[in-house]
């Protein structure tokens, strides 16, 4: 969860407004919230809200934008600067982002445009990171950039989508900040070095992709799909 705090003079009426709408959207879901309900939470008066952000589907582009930048947008601290210190400010204030993970498990869960707005933006972020990262030498060059930064955005929201059933699998009552610490050496040891001792599977990938991607040659006698002989020639 690479998220940075939020600063202390971004307390103006349009984060306020911003805020509240990451807290409704994902504790009621958007259609369930209203324009009333996040302006009195940000206490504000709802033509405010239409004001700064035209509509409440321009407010919530605004909260996906700002939920993803969250998460996404420092990863140059990584890249350049101490990583150290940002893991450290990371791990210790999970708990101020829960209605920002809350918001995206929200949001994607539900089988809507929006959804589908907020993955893509999500993607495009761990692509970017990926090409800067293997640029930066940090990480190696993956065989498909495409596919390793969809599964990388996918397995970074499952948790999100999935925390009744993962806290269940760690014998919680919830996927909290004790649990998103106890994961963080294990994932990016996964990360870092893989799973598997040696390339054997690997390998053997290569090989049975290599055998299958052009027309066989060795069709059985009765196989359906065989050539058809060619035609007997004329006595």
């Amino acid at each position: 969860m690479y998220m940075r705090s939020v600063r202390e003079d971004d307390l103006t009426a349009r984060a306020r407004i911003r805020d509240a709408g990451v807290l409704l959207f994902g504790r009621e879901g958007y259609d369930r919230t209203s324009v009333r309900a996040i302006a009195q939470e940000a206490g504000v008066s709802p033509a405010l809200v239409i004001h700064h952000f035209g509509s409440k589907d321009g407010l919530r582009v605004e909260c996906s934008s700002y939920v993803v930048d969250e998460f996404l947008g420092r990863k140059g601290e990584l890249t350049h600067g101490d990583a150290v210190s940002a893991m450290e400010r990371w791990l210790s204030d999970v708990e101020h982002f829960r209605p920002m993970i809350d918001y995206l498990a929200r949001i994607l869960s539900e089988e809507t445009a929006a959804a589908d707005e907020l993955f893509d933006a999500l993607l495009a972020g761990t692509s970017s990171m990926i090409d800067e990262q293997v640029a930066a030498g940090i990480m190696r060059e993956p065989i498909d950039r495409q596919v390793i930064a969809a599964y990388v955005t996918a397995y970074g929201v499952v948790p999100l989508l999935m925390k009744r059933q993962m806290a269940r699998a760690f014998g919680a009552e919830a996927l909290d900040a004790d649990l998103v610490r106890r994961s963080a050496l294990p994932i990016l040891d996964l990360y870092t070095h893989g799973l598997y001792a040696d390339d054997r599977y690997l390998t053997a990938a290569r090989e049975a992709l290599g055998r299958t991607s052009g027309p066989r040659s060795d069709k059985g006698e009765n196989d359906p799909n065989q050539d058809p002989d060619p035609p007997a020639r004329a006595a």
